[in-house]
């Protein structure tokens, strides 16, 4: 290790290079895509390499500190964007999806109980009118001819269940 060592202390401006390549790849880790800290990081991590002329020992002993550090980087990086300091921040995403069966902020519940017409015919799947308002809706399982009288019975997501509204009278 003593050849390490003296490789090391004997090329302080290589290192200062290696190290800003580092620094360069870890700010890559906070920065959303791969941009030009990541690119000039791992060149300077490369010029490095080629500027010490470590012996093989020496070359993945330096390889692996060097994975160590970004490892580390990397793992305080994921903890941050989950339960630290990074995850208030505006860069990360924390509340974008929906879930498609919450009812209470789902506007087409609005429609459940109301009655329309088809505007085409239900196979099962078509389009209903409500209130001038098509939507595409299914039926129950059974067809459903055009221009007849239909109603919402569920809402599940954007999936409006409708039946057939049959007059008794005829």
């Amino acid at each position: 290790m003593d050849g390490l060592g003296s490789l090391l202390l004997n090329n302080i401006p290589v290192m200062v290079m290696m190290l800003v390549g580092v620094g360069l790849l870890v700010f890559e880790m906070y920065v959303p895509g791969f941009g030009v800290p990541g690119i000039s990081g791992i060149a300077l991590l490369g010029v490095g390499f080629w500027l010490l002329k470590p012996t093989l020992a020496q070359g993945l002993v330096l390889f692996a500190i060097l994975a160590a550090i970004l490892c580390v980087a990397l793992s305080i990086c994921l903890y941050s964007a989950s339960k630290g300091r990074l995850s208030k921040s505006k860069l990360v995403l924390n509340d974008v999806a929906v879930p498609a069966d919450n009812a209470e902020n789902n506007d087409l519940n609005y429609f459940i109980g109301r009655e329309g017409v088809t505007h085409t015919a239900l196979r099962p799947a078509g389009i209903g009118e409500f209130d001038g308002v098509k939507l595409n809706v299914v039926s129950d399982g059974e067809f459903i001819g055009k221009d007849k009288p239909i109603r919402v019975l569920s809402v599940k997501g954007n999936r409006i269940l409708v039946s057939e509204i049959i007059d008794k009278g005829e």
